[in-house]
């Protein structure tokens, strides 16, 4: 099926719309909304990007947010506003990581019509449909020593979440995301208690990883050091779940002592959802590919990024977003003109991020579906 990019303006501010409709009861949509007035006071520009958001709700009768993300330039003095402003029934991501558009706020939010939403006891956020129930977490975060035991805190206690839900990290967790408050000190930590986690609950090179983002990102408080995003699902079965490889590409994350899957992807009767990892310039050797050269380093990553949604036998017409990460913020022009040339009908965000390796200029995620017709399997 094909998809054509809405672009709906509001007052001071614009949602870039994809919508996903194979006729079943369910549709999806990813918007992002973008403030278009620059020289508005930080207040003025998230009423705008709310006022957007919820005529956007207006256009899309019996259709609910299940998952949001807010990037902002400055969360110590702008993330209290949002927790006042936004109160509606979904995972809420607040995140520094300054839209680059010179903007002070942007989001994320994904929609899906014909599901049923709201919180359940164990804190994570649900959305139902059929047999599955797609439970999501935001901006957790504890105030332990360092990022090691930060991270391995919030892993902890995501995995009690998940057994309250009847649901374990391997069989469940789909996607997570890890921000670290200054990532080339505090990533070394995110990684060791990440390893030590997962192999606690079973997850290693020999039986799978999950897909993940681990960027640069700042909390609120500074003495957060590290936040998570997560997504998993109940009802999954086994046979559901592949990862992507794209080897010809790309190496396994083992090989240079880190634990996530370059991307997974979920069949139902329907369709496909295949979830892409954060992925930069590199090779199948590991190896950082045009140090220095941001352009080259956006070919590569989008190259990469291909060779893996092949993989899923998708394409880039089957994405639905895209979140790009820049190191330095001079680069933005660069990356934005390649992005305009390449992708004008896809809602994508380039933010200030640094990326796990110094070297790595760039870095982009995204979310593909594709339609199915496999009745072999349930439902979405």
């Amino acid at each position: 099926m094909s998809k054509k990019l809405s672009r709906i303006e509001f007052e001071n501010a614009r949602a870039d719309v994809l919508c996903f409709d194979n006729g079943t009861e369910v549709k999806e949509y990813h918007a992002m909304i973008h403030v278009s007035q620059k020289r508005l006071t930080y207040a003025k520009q998230l009423e705008a990007v709310m006022n957007a958001y919820h005529g956007l709700l207006d256009r899309l009768p019996d259709t609910q947010a299940v998952f949001k993300r807010y990037f902002l330039s400055d969360a110590a003095n702008q993330a209290d506003d949002i927790v006042l402003a936004d109160v509606t029934d979904c995972a809420k991501s607040i995140i520094e990581q300054a839209p680059l558009d010179g903007t002070k706020v942007a989001l994320w939010v994904y929609l899906m019509s014909g599901v049923q939403t709201g919180l359940t006891k164990s804190g994570l956020y649900e959305a139902r449909h059929g047999q599955f129930r797609h439970l999501w977490n935001a901006s957790a975060h504890n105030l332990a020593a360092n990022s090691e035991y930060q991270m391995r805190l919030l892993f902890n206690e995501y995995v009690m979440q998940l057994a309250e839900e009847g649901c374990k990290l391997a069989d469940n967790c789909i996607r997570t995301w890890l921000f670290v408050n200054d990532i080339d000190l505090n990533y070394g930590g995110v990684v060791r208690a990440r390893n030590q986690v997962f192999f606690t609950q079973g997850l290693t090179v020999h039986t799978h990883f999950i897909a993940s983002t681990g960027i640069g990102g700042r909390q609120q408080d500074p003495n957060v050091l590290s936040q998570m995003d997560n997504y998993a699902i109940d009802g999954i079965q086994p046979e559901q779940i592949h990862y992507l490889y794209a080897s010809t590409h790309l190496n396994r994350t083992s090989d240079y002592g880190v634990s996530f899957e370059r991307g997974t992807y979920i069949d139902y009767a329907d369709r496909r959802h295949v979830f892409i990892s954060g992925t930069a310039s590199i090779n199948n050797k590991g190896e950082i590919m045009f140090p220095k050269d941001v352009e080259k380093q956006t070919q590569r990553m989008w190259e990469n990024v291909e060779a893996l949604l092949k993989e899923a036998d998708c394409t880039y017409d089957d994405v639905m977003e895209m979140i790009v990460y820049l190191r330095d913020v001079s680069d933005y022009e660069t990356v934005k003109s390649l992005y305009e040339e390449r992708f004008p009908d896809k809602p994508y965000v380039i933010t200030l991020a640094p990326v796990c390796r110094p070297g790595w200029l760039v870095e982009m995620e995204c979310m593909a579906i594709k339609r199915q017709d496999k009745p072999e399997f349930p439902a979405f």
